[in-house]
């Protein structure tokens, strides 16, 4: 009988470390909003997972840090990696060394250069970004008439998602519902809310005249909305939107100062990329790209948005 406990109990070992999984995860850097919440919802994901080890790395938005951190995976031989690439113009030297160590690799958020041509044991996780400026864009327009003048806030440039999303702007307002828009001015911010702050401050100081403010993201908006308002600007006759749907963003449009964000599923992608990973390491066939939809957000609907990134 005890010889039968004793194996029973071996092979039960043996059959939890057969499955235990562990997957390298390289975030572009921590320090944001947005890219905090995805963190957590795959970190939070992974504790409900039996036998799931996550190695989460910062890389301080270095692409050579970050190539470090992929190859330092490989050499622990992890069972799969996780990547939200700092610069997705460089997700090409990427896909060929995990490639080349036959390790799954899932990037997420931010669209690989590479995407259309990921070797096999890869894919993509995020939101279709030909729906975020695009929802976001419409919206303002329909604010405003379909007239006014717009400045545009853009992300970091060697970001997809800032790209797309500036496109997105520029294809909305070729459109015979807004092509009364103007854009008068386009810069980068970087994502960052002290710089959609200080540019913000810049084209003030500059006398420029605009009625609305079409940023890639919540934080250089709320960068642009503390410029704004410091310069004693009346936020009923400004339309200021964004993208993402923070917890900070959807707190400044109950504050009245955000008109327009489009809710993307931080948490949701972060759950996401890691099933990705971990099917991808069971040898289990997936869609190269899986994409989790963009929702609008509005004064109107923001109640139903306040928990969930």
């Amino acid at each position: 009988m005890k010889k039968f406990i004793l194996g029973t109990a071996l092979a039960l070992v043996m059959s939890t470390a057969a499955h235990a999984e562990t997957v390298g995860v390289s975030m572009a850097k921590f320090d944001d909003n947005f890219l905090t919440v995805l963190r957590n919802g795959m970190t939070d994901y992974a504790k409900t997972l039996s036998g799931v080890t996550l190695q989460v790395e910062d890389a301080q938005n270095d692409v050579s840090k970050q190539q470090s951190q992929i190859q330092n995976f490989i050499a622990s031989k992890v069972d799969a990696i996780i990547v939200n690439p700092v610069d997705t113009d460089a997700t090409t030297a990427m896909s060929k060394l995990a490639a080349d160590a036959g390790i799954p690799l899932v990037y997420v958020n931010r669209q690989p250069v590479n995407v259309d041509t990921l070797p096999d044991k890869q894919a993509f996780v995020a939101s279709n970004e030909q729906e975020s400026g695009t929802l976001e864009t419409k919206e303002i327009c329909r604010i405003l008439g379909g007239k006014g003048k717009a400045v545009v806030i853009m992300g970091e440039l060697s970001n997809q998602a800032a790209r797309m999303r500036t496109q997105d702007v520029h294809d909305v307002v070729k459109t015979d519902e807004c092509k009364g828009l103007e854009i008068v001015e386009e810069q980068t911010a970087n994502w960052d809310r002290t710089q959609g702050a200080d540019l913000m401050t810049n084209w003030l100081s500059s006398g420029i005249e605009f009625d609305a403010v079409i940023s890639n993201n919540d934080e250089m908006a709320i960068g642009a909305i503390q410029a704004l308002k410091a310069a004693g600007k009346d936020m009923t006759k400004v339309v200021v939107g964004g993208v993402d749907a923070t917890q900070d963003a959807l707190a400044a449009m109950q504050a009245g100062d955000l008109d327009v964000t489009v809710f993307q599923d931080a948490a949701g992608q972060g759950k996401g990329s890691l099933d990705a990973a971990l099917k991808l390491a069971k040898g289990e066939k997936i869609e190269k790209k899986v994409y989790i939809p963009f929702q609008l957000v509005t004064p109107e609907n923001v109640k139903d948005f306040v928990t969930k990134n």
